[in-house]
């Protein structure tokens, strides 16, 4: 084919597409860059006007006295009176008992939920029947769909009457170990620990399927051939190649137990005071967010130190997600290592 075939006008090919047909895919790069763009400016704007509002309760207590002191009172309020503004006068709001109240539910959650989602994964796509995966699957994930009051609900009128006999024999049982023991108060961080754990099964459990399902076939199927039982074909096999995929569906499930709000308040007590055991009744960051904003809409100080509780919750979301990707980003390059060690041997093992 020559020249004056294979060109058009302006020295265009016949097989490149003219300027006004590549204006859609122009368009659509433009707009979802747009969008990605967009969302980062959000979570900046965010993060700036929570700053700003939460400044006059850091200048009210100090920016480090906010974390580390345990001392959220407001009774001043509830008397009648205004919060003063001058250093260590008036109102204190020191939530070092809310960010580790926080912290406290959040590792329940994880102790309890994650070993249960990851069990349930691992049910659905290695030891169930075919027939009743799908079923199973979906009954699983419908726990995502019960709101969370109903939640809080039941643990209000079903887990703490019931289990506060079991509390108190754990309590009683394994008072040996730190920040366990003493009296049940009933509702406590334990209770909303454990209604997290329920509450982040689904996407666990989800993600870790999906993970899980991904595995190669030749990689259990190698490990069986090798004599290993189904256990121990899921231990060698299925977990090490699922391992960073659990360990965010972990993480996600961390997120959402740390800012979960309505379901903890109703089971946690609402106790401004920092618990001397998982039994006691306690807060969480977002907790006192719920239930304090309220009144304080007419306290610039007190409002903004439920900002600065709504920083705090901002920032360690964050963090989480960001140690997840880190930790994914370093397991998925292990693989890649471990893959571009063992490609090149396999001509030589061939050729022997």
């Amino acid at each position: 084919m020559d020249a004056s075939v294979s060109t058009v006008q302006g020295g265009r090919s016949v097989l490149e597409r003219s300027p006004l047909h590549r204006l859609p895919d122009r368009v659509l790069q433009w707009g979802l860059s747009a969008l990605a763009a967009g969302v980062l400016v959000l979570i900046a704007y965010f993060f700036i006007r929570l700053i700003g509002q939460s400044s006059t309760a850091f200048g009210h207590v100090g920016f480090l006295n906010f974390f580390v002191r345990n001392n959220w009172d407001v009774s001043q309020l509830q008397d009648g009176a205004a919060c003063a503004t001058a250093g260590n006068a008036g109102c204190t709001f020191g939530a070092w008992a809310l960010l580790l109240g926080t912290v406290i539910t959040s590792a329940i959650a994880l102790v309890i939920g994650v070993p249960v989602a990851i069990a349930t994964a691992l049910f659905v796509t290695e030891l169930c029947p075919r027939r009743f995966r799908g079923a199973l699957a979906i009954l699983v994930d419908l726990l995502a769909a019960v709101p969370s009051v109903v939640y809080g609900l039941w643990g209000v009128f079903v887990l703490i009457p019931d289990l506060k006999g079991f509390q108190q024999f754990l309590a009683d049982t394994f008072s040996f170990l730190p920040f366990v023991g003493g009296t049940v108060a009933g509702p406590s961080y334990f209770i909303a620990g454990l209604i997290l754990a329920i509450m982040i099964l689904p996407i666990v459990s989800a993600i870790a399927r999906e993970v899980i399902s991904t595995v190669p076939s030749e990689h259990k199927e190698a490990a069986l051939a090798l004599g290993a039982t189904r256990w121990e074909m899921i231990r060698i096999a299925v977990l090490p190649y699922s391992r960073a995929g659990i360990t965010g569906g972990a993480m996600l499930g961390l997120g959402r137990a740390i800012g979960e709000t309505i379901a903890v308040v109703l089971v946690i007590g609402n106790s401004p005071k920092l618990g001397e055991q998982i039994f006691s009744q306690g807060y969480t960051l977002s907790a006192v967010i719920a239930n304090e904003f309220g009144e304080a809409a007419s306290t610039p100080v007190y409002r903004s130190a439920l900002f600065a509780a709504g920083l705090v919750l901002f920032v360690l979301t964050l963090l989480v997600n960001i140690i997840a990707r880190r930790y994914v980003v370093r397991s998925t390059a292990g693989k890649r290592m471990a893959a571009d060690v063992v490609a090149p041997e396999a001509p030589a093992g061939a050729a022997a």
